[in-house]
């Protein structure tokens, strides 16, 4: 394959990914610190000392606050400093097409403040920046378009690691005849290589499912508000039974049945699971209208496809170790910037010279 077909296919799929690549990089960087950008808007609420959930009361508040609105999920602190977050659809909010996250002071249990879903910047950001990263708030257009971008950007590198593979063994050993001017789109590209490869290809595949047909698909459905009914059982003691019945599991997310032939799902994960494994979604526990645990789906129980893709999203977003991953994430991160702009920079040089 000639040099300058390789070279026009890496110059044009960085050309129109570019300014993509730019936002995606910035706000994916901005996202590895999401739940401490986020904090930041929450309420400030007392430090949490209690061991049991009492899951019970804080939903039986929000039902005294809204009565008429449909209770879908609760989603516990990852800090003893944090208020419990709630997300219902109410018919005052948006005429119950949005979700709205309530906030509950685990101390007090009571409300103590409320924001709107991703489409409120002003109060949640970073569920505005996570929607703008997901879709550019486009829809499903935004989502092909994503697609589009990933598939351009692992093209891009590709063609550069074969265009440069020369001068990769030069760049890692820090020879001088590589740090010239006019090389920094080189060097960057190889020393973030892996990275920029692993996020490409792990973004592609979390994407993948714009290139089939069910994609296509127009739906009809419409989001409709039910008022949702009391608990049908008692949480805290189902929870209890988890707890003896699986010890090494953890709840964080709950979702919570509309009706009594539905099922209540305990998402969270075991002590026992690898780090590289989701910790709120690792692991699921359904429960019946009773309380009583129906079935399991533990991380190592998924199907591959399934497992896969659990792996697959933690490497995209870093969320599988503490500060190192998130300061290494957010260094590598800002790479795909910088090859984007210098990769311009060095498109328009190369077109001046052409006319001149």
């Amino acid at each position: 394959m000639k040099k300058s077909f390789l070279l026009s296919i890496h110059s044009i799929a960085g050309l129109i990914a570019g300014v993509f690549i730019l936002v995606l990089s910035v706000s994916g960087t901005l996202l590895i610190f999401h739940n401490e950008v986020d904090s930041l808007q929450k309420p400030a609420v007392g430090l949490n000392t209690k061991t049991a959930i009492p899951i019970d009361s804080y939903y039986r508040v929000i039902q005294h606050y809204y009565p008429n609105a449909e209770i879908s999920s609760c989603q516990l602190p990852e800090y003893k400093s944090s208020p419990v977050s709630f997300f219902i659809y109410d018919s005052l909010f948006n005429s119950g097409k949005s979700v709205q996250e309530i906030f509950v002071d685990p101390v007090t249990v009571t409300v103590v403040g409320s924001r709107g879903g991703s489409d409120d910047i002003k109060n949640n950001f970073t569920g505005w920046l996570s929607k703008f990263h997901n879709s550019f708030h486009a829809g499903k257009k935004g989502e092909w378009l994503l697609g589009v971008i990933a598939v351009l950007f692992v093209c891009s590198i590709i063609t550069g690691i074969i265009l440069y593979r020369g001068s990769i063994v030069a760049v890692l050993c820090f020879r001088k005849t590589v740090f010239q001017k006019g090389s920094f789109h080189q060097i960057i590209g190889v020393y973030a290589l892996l990275f920029n490869l692993m996020i490409g290809i792990t973004g592609f595949w979390m994407q993948r499912y714009v290139f089939k047909k069910d994609f296509y698909t127009n739906s009809n459905w419409v989001k409709t508000v039910k008022k949702s009914p009391g608990l049908f059982f008692s949480f805290d003691s189902a929870y209890q039974d988890i707890q003896k019945q699986h010890p090494d599991f953890t709840g964080y997310v709950i979702y919570f049945a509309q009706s009594a032939k539905s099922k209540t799902a305990v998402y969270g994960s075991n002590k026992t699971n690898a780090f590289i494994h989701s910790k709120k979604f690792a692991d699921v526990i359904a429960l019946d209208s009773a309380g009583k645990i129906t079935s399991t789906r533990f991380v190592n129980e998924n199907a591959a496809a399934d497992y896969y893709d659990i792996v697959n999203s933690q490497l995209h977003m870093g969320k599988y170790g503490g500060w190192f991953i998130k300061l290494l994430y957010g260094l590598f991160g800002i790479s795909s910037a910088l090859l984007s702009i210098t990769g311009f920079s060095l498109w328009l040089k190369q077109k001046k010279r052409g006319i001149q």
